[in-house]
């Protein structure tokens, strides 16, 4: 299992590689696209996130070692935030994302591109996100 911290390099790696802004979103866009739905049933009131412009659902689950994520959005560009804030905190431990430093979004230059209200949404995420942590965390 790749630590946080190898997950953010291989995220910075795959951006890296593109100078233009326009294909960095596209490269968002597509890995939204690759995002597993989530169920109907988990898209409710209790699960959005709020301080987003956008729709945005997160759910977390315990297996009693690890933090499982799942999430979607209904904005395309929002959609692929969530598909990256997943790829670097899905199945790791509660601690670990406590602990964790998102170098990554600065690295890739995410948050400098964002409008001040997508940014304020990647901010209620992270915090959502570390919140089922703690919650997990104390669980342990």
């Amino acid at each position: 299992m790749p630590t946080i911290n190898e997950l953010q390099d291989e995220i910075i790696e795959e951006f890296s590689a593109l100078d233009d802004w326009m294909d960095r979103y596209a490269l968002i866009i597509d890995l939204g696209n690759t995002l597993e739905p989530l169920p109907e049933s988990d898209k409710t009131p209790t699960n959005i996130i709020e301080g987003c412009q956008s729709r945005v659902w997160i759910t977390a689950h315990f297996d009693g070692e690890r933090v499982h994520f799942q999430g979607e959005s209904d904005a395309i560009i929002v959609k692929g935030i969530v598909s990256l804030l997943l790829r670097v905190l899905n199945d790791q431990k509660p601690q670990d994302i406590l602990d964790s430093d998102l170098y990554f979004i600065k690295e890739i230059g995410l948050s400098e591109h964002l409008s001040p209200t997508r940014s304020n949404g990647l901010v209620s995420m992270l915090r959502q996100m570390r919140l089922f942590a703690a919650a997990f965390a104390s669980q342990s």
